[in-house]
């Protein structure tokens, strides 16, 4: 159902989603998730890269059992959706409203954007 990774190297978290979440999926994931930024010493102003191409869209009761499950989760600085799906665009863009959030088709591009920031840190 879902790949965590977190890439002490680029401060990401890195995670992909397969199929269709239940509710009791969704709560062992975000304890999971949870505990696992904790373990790996993340915090908040983290980049965030989520690959739903391998994922159904989420049903509403899934959508709002993200929300109840992690909607006390730290604040990343900037989101990357990957997703093919022009209905899973939807959903996402209706869920998540963050200004620093970006949708992409593939995940390569996603991960470039990302990192952009701090590319051009380095070269300022």
């Amino acid at each position: 159902m879902y790949l965590i990774d977190f890439r002490h190297d680029l401060n990401l978290l890195d995670i992909k989603w397969t199929g269709t979440f239940t509710d009791q999926v969704i709560a062992e994931y975000a304890r999971l998730l949870k505990r696992q930024f904790i373990e790996e010493g993340f915090k908040p102003g983290y980049l965030l890269r989520m690959d739903m191409t391998g994922s159904a869209v989420q049903t509403q009761d899934a959508v709002e059992s993200f929300g109840r499950n992690l909607g006390d989760f730290p604040l990343a600085r900037r989101i990357a959706i990957v997703t093919p799906s022009v209905i899973a665009r939807m959903q996402v863009r209706r869920v998540m409203t963050q200004p620093y959030l970006r949708i992409f088709d593939l995940a390569d591009p996603a991960l470039a954007w990302l990192l952009a920031e701090r590319e051009e840190a380095k070269a300022g």
